[in-house]
């Protein structure tokens, strides 16, 4: 069988032209800093390393570079030097691993790689510098190093605009509401805490594990049946009523990630000390919020909320009074998972401005 010529992809040509500069550039600097200096003034290596800082710095920056471009080439060579006659669906299945490892790798921010580049070469110019006893090398030795630590510590972060959140959300309460309203369903929406992910569960249970949302036909207390849950059923017949998944679900993810635990592992005051800092401090999605029991009700009370906007009267939403915006969803959810009961929003109370929001829970028996 004849075998296919395999092209080397146009980034590995760019990268051999760029290692074919830097490997002529490196011995410019090495001319130009020793053999110059040995031959015609006679100096010995070291004098020479002493007299031209700047090419000696310039040949090992090039040096290393030389080196790093053939770790990525190899590197890529690994994923393309597969003759396309014949691949098996193991060699794809490599092949596949290895793209979503480039895939992901692309995704991560450089400046942790970049600061450790500059803290390691600043480390070896710094270490030259005093064998040379050299202070133009020490100070671009502490230059690098600084510029190292920095890049290495001050990591970039996405910011999204707080309009964008209230635009993803309208299309959800728009829902909740016409399907409310069609089927006249008057009750008060029960968040159903879920069973911790840890434990056991048969497969037809599975779907207990997922924080839910019950709105009843009917103004009372309800609750639908572990055999209704596990299936995921939207509408359910006894009673009657539909399960939806909370306004706050994604955002619950994200309070048990910065806490580093799940909500069912703790305990009320662990909740009331916690809670607030991960979402004023880490997630910065207000400016303020106090959280305090109040007899048999939860008192909470949110200053500019990034979610104010949906309590507006232009929007007109009836639902979000009862199922809560998704930070005061998620606030439910979290109540819901530590106390292992169901919660209900009670009341709420938004200011003229929508800036200060208050609303309390109650948690009821299962």
């Amino acid at each position: 069988m004849r075998k296919q010529k395999i092209r080397r992809p146009r980034v590995i040509k760019a990268i051999r032209l760029l290692q074919l500069f830097l490997f002529f550039s490196a011995l410019w600097f090495i001319f130009w800093a020793h053999i110059y200096e040995i031959a015609v003034w006679n100096k010995t290596f070291l004098e020479s390393v002493q007299s031209s800082p700047i090419h000696v710095f310039s040949y090992s920056i090039s040096i290393l570079a030389l080196i790093y471009l053939e770790i990525r080439v190899k590197h890529i060579s690994k994923i393309t030097a597969v003759s396309p006659s014949n691949k098996t669906l193991e060699n794809l299945q490599k092949e596949n691993e290895l793209l979503k490892r480039e895939l992901l790798k692309s995704k991560q921010t450089p400046s942790s790689k970049i600061g450790v580049g500059f803290l390691v070469i600043g480390a070896l110019v710094l270490s030259a510098s005093f064998m040379a006893s050299s202070t133009v090398l020490a100070f671009i030795g502490l230059g690098l190093t600084f510029w190292g630590a920095l890049f290495l510590f001050a990591r970039p972060i996405k910011f999204v605009r707080g309009t964008l959140l209230d635009s993803t959300a309208i299309s959800s309460y728009t829902t909740i509401d016409r399907i409310t309203q069609g089927l006249n369903y008057k009750g008060k929406p029960i968040y159903i805490p879920p069973y911790p992910k840890e434990a056991y569960l048969p497969e037809y249970l599975k779907g207990l594990k997922e924080m839910t949302v019950f709105i009843p036909a009917k103004d009372i207390i309800a609750m639908p049946t572990i055999e209704e849950m596990a299936k995921k059923q939207f509408l359910l017949k006894n009673p009657k009523g539909i399960c939806i998944a909370p306004p706050g679900y994604g955002l619950i993810n994200l309070f048990e990630k910065e806490l580093k635990a799940e909500f069912t592992q703790i305990d009320l005051d662990t909740l009331y000390s916690s809670l607030p800092t991960i979402i004023v401090k880490n997630l910065e999605l207000a400016t303020e919020i106090e959280m305090k029991p109040e007899k048999d009700l939860i008192h909470i009370k949110i200053i500019d909320s990034v979610y104010k906007d949906l309590y507006s009267r232009e929007q007109g939403f009836k639902s979000i009074h009862s199922i809560g915006c998704p930070l005061t969803s998620a606030i439910a959810c979290a109540l819901a998972k530590t106390t292992g009961k169901l919660v209900a929003i009670v009341k709420d109370m938004i200011s003229p401005d929508s800036k200060t929001i208050e609303v309390w829970y109650q948690t009821l028996e299962a």
